[in-house]
């Protein structure tokens, strides 16, 4: 269900007006109607906006860093002031180690340069050119080395690297040398040096990945409040800047929402403020936020509403509607007991192990267990448990089960069409009711016959009995929903305008339908192919293991563990797309669901 909303408008004197916005925030019931003019102006709202973006990826930085075994980084104490300071001394680190990479990677290069040529100082190069001797360096293949230049230039081979020859020249500084190979440039430091400069440098990397671990241990908290705060900020801008000047800048005017159970607490505060307001009920032109306030069972299946998007403000909110059918179709889709047996037992058994779960948390856990149960219950149809069928077992109570329950293939995939037409109809239903309240009663009308129409077939085709088919009865039904369909397709419009629709329409809802009950047999392909995995994996898990009295168990349970967890993997996540998609798509398309709301997110710290 949708909460009722009241509209609020503010008047207030300019020099008393962040002081009233700072008191709206506190009481927190206030959703603001932002606007969009000015903002990006705003020198304050873009630093804090900048800001906050170097605290998210801070923060981010430091939640991904590897910390060592048995290390339990502080959630808790943080301080608004050490997470600004905490910003600048990481990004001072990173700038560091960017620094420190680089270097590592030069001293790396210098280093493999220098590995051909052994260890030597240049400063006994430069010595020996002070005495007119020149040392050159060279490299070049082996099949282009000339043994001539050992008499010639009083050339050396130093190494031999991947057939490469490293080789020097000793001559006269005054004397001119063309090999017409590479000449080698080295660097201005020995070997030895070279490696002590990389050790050093990595070192100091290290110490300063010791430093970021340090801050992912000790300072997230801190980082968190300062964002909160700094979030906080850039709300509070948003919400000035979207105030209007009135009465010759003196004052200020400002608009928002509130749900309707607010209105005797907002009408204590503004009377308290000081200010004039004024409280009005939405008009159709009004972009209401949208808060949900579904209770018990179906507010578990909100999150799967959002998924898609949230309702306007003038239509049915189809939570409730759609909840039994999603909760059904993933039992039918996952369709093992043991399978739902099992996510039973791990959503109850982490709500009783685990502490401080938040409330969004233990929605979502009692969602998994909800569907756990349609599942458990859906797997009965077919008597199925991880793989094992049930029914074929010579058990009394799983044979007057089997009695009871047992559906064969053909009839779970016509359960998973006459499922489909039932969720058709039904919003199609639901359908009516939204344009009647958006509307009114003769722009539904359309509908109800094509509702009439369909149920008539069935009927006719079902129990011939009661209504043949073609029969008078029924032909009078046809006659009064086609005057139905075709006249009043489009009210307001001339008939011909409307029978032309209407034939456009009947031909959309005749293809249309076809394709949306044959999409509900998914529903049966995919507890049929989850089935047989399952008996595949158990079969391997039988059939794979050696004939030993201590492999063979364990082989055994350690394919049916890893298999049916795949399994388990691969069905839970098509049990949860597969029947969304047919909510999303088929469900809500034939309610007549256009959705688009806006979240209700009141003014608060």
């Amino acid at each position: 269900m949708i909460t009722k909303m009241k509209k609020l408008t503010f008047l207030a004197y300019h020099k008393e007006y962040e002081e009233f916005l700072d008191n709206l925030r506190q009481l927190g019931v206030v959703h603001v109607v932002e606007k969009q003019q000015g903002m990006a102006e705003n020198a304050e709202l873009q630093e804090n906006i900048r800001l906050c973006a170097r605290l998210k990826a801070t923060l981010k930085l430091l939640q991904n860093q590897k910390l060592e075994k048995g290390v339990v980084p502080i959630v808790e104490g943080g301080e608004v002031i050490r997470g600004h300071e905490v910003v600048s001394e990481v990004e001072s680190l990173l700038t560091q180690k960017g620094k420190l990479t680089q270097q590592l990677q030069g001293y790396a290069k210098e280093r493999d340069a220098l590995e051909a040529w052994g260890d030597f100082e240049p400063v006994d190069v430069q010595r020996l050119r002070d005495a007119g001797y020149a040392i050159d360096f060279y490299c070049c293949s082996a099949g282009h080395y000339n043994e001539e230049w050992e008499t010639k230039h009083n050339a050396m081979v130093i190494s031999h690297l991947s057939s490469k020859v490293y080789f020097v020249t000793v001559t006269k500084t005054d004397e001119e040398l063309d090999l017409g190979v590479e000449q080698i440039k080295l660097p201005p430091y020995s070997l030895t040096q070279a490696k002590t400069l990389y050790q050093e440098t990595q070192e100091e990397l290290d110490a300063n990945e010791q430093q970021l671990a340090m801050y992912a241990t000790n300072e997230i908290p801190a980082l968190e409040a300062a964002l909160k705060a700094v979030q906080s900020e850039i709300e509070f801008s948003k919400v000035v800047l979207s105030s209007e000047q009135a009465a010759g800048e003196k004052l200020m005017m400002l608009q928002g929402w509130t749900p309707a159970s607010n209105e005797l607490a907002i009408k204590t505060f503004l009377d308290q403020s000081h200010v004039y307001y004024e409280i009005a009920d939405p008009t159709p032109e009004d972009n209401v936020p949208i808060e949900l306030n579904n209770k018990g069972i179906f507010a578990w299946f909100e999150p799967i509403c959002r998924l898609y998007m949230l309702p306007k403000y003038n239509e049915l909110d189809l939570t409730p509607f759609f909840a039994p059918f999603f909760m059904l179709f993933f039992g039918l889709c996952l369709g093992d007991s043991g399978y739902g047996l099992f996510l039973l037992l791990g959503a109850t058994g982490y709500r009783l192990i685990a502490k401080n779960i938040k409330q969004s948390m233990k929605g979502i856990l009692s969602l998994v267990q909800i569907l756990a149960i349609s599942t458990f219950f859906c797997g009965m149809l077919t008597g199925t448990f991880f793989g094992v069928s049930l029914y074929d077992l010579p058990w009394p109570l799983f044979q007057r089960m089997k009695e009871m329950l047992y559906m064969d293939n053909n009839q779970m995939f016509q359960l998973s069409l006459v499922l489909g037409a039932v969720q058709i109809l039904f919003g199609m239903v639901l359908k009516v009711v939204n344009q009647t309240i958006q509307l009114g009663f003769k722009y539904a009308v359309a509908t109800i016959g094509w509702i009439i129409l369909l149920v008539s077939m069935a009927v006719s085709y079902l129990l011939p009995t009661v209504m043949p088919m073609g029969g008078t009865v029924h032909l009078v039904i046809l006659s009064i929903t086609g005057m139905m369909i075709f006249l009043y397709n489009s009210p307001g419009k001339n008939i011909f305008m409307n029978i032309g629709l209407g034939l456009w329409d009947s031909y959309n809802m005749v293809t249309g339908l076809l394709g949306d009950v044959l999409s509900y047999v998914r529903l049966f392909a995919l507890g049929l192919s989850g089935g047989i995995l399952a008996s595949v994996f158990n079969s391997l898990a039988v059939g794979m293991s050696p004939d030993n009295v201590i492999a063979g168990p364990i082989v055994m349970v350690l394919i049916f563990v890893i298999g049916h967890s795949i399994n388990i993997f691969m069905n839970v996540l098509g049990a949860m797309v597969h029947p969304m998609r047919l909510t999303f798509v088929e469900f809500f398309k034939n309610s007549g669901y256009e959705g688009g709301g806006k979240e209700y997110k009141p003014f608060r710290n």
